[in-house]
């Protein structure tokens, strides 16, 4: 199991994450839009170029980020613009530890597969903590 950085922003993740590669070297491990989104023709035409998901690798870590924006419901301000991102080893854990973080908490995003082949859910801990339970299987 790991753990990475999830950072949001308000339509500039792009910008910063050249900033922070220009910085600290490497290579975009991924780079997702939101229309590569299967969904894209019902966003918001602004939002389609926006960054979904980039992927920085630092070291045995990667720094992660998305846009979130206004259009779809997100509200950005300092102190909920940073997540968690827990990688569990197995669906059973990735259910178990979502389960155990929620108690007390709020589920923004049940546990479900995804459209990249992840099975991934959000939540707010009972302190505050925003988490992304990702499990990803082998390929």
């Amino acid at each position: 199991m790991f753990i990475n950085p999830y950072l949001n922003f308000a339509g500039n993740t792009e910008e910063a994450f050249n900033f922070y590669k220009s910085i600290l070297g490497g290579e975009f491990a991924m780079l997702q839009r939101f229309s590569d989104n299967p969904d894209a023709d019902k966003l918001p035409e602004d939002t389609r170029n926006m960054i979904m998901h980039i992927a920085l690798p630092i070291g045995n870590n990667v720094l992660m980020g998305t846009d979130a924006p206004e259009s779809m419901g997100f509200k950005l301000n300092m102190g909920n613009n940073s997540f968690l991102c827990l990688c569990p080893d197995s669906r059973e854990d990735a259910d178990s530890i979502f389960n155990a973080l929620s108690e007390g908490g709020q589920q923004t995003m049940p546990m479900q597969d995804m459209f990249w082949g992840a099975y991934y859910g959000v939540l707010t801990d009972q302190f505050g903590v925003q988490w992304m339970i990702n499990y990803q299987p082998q390929q």
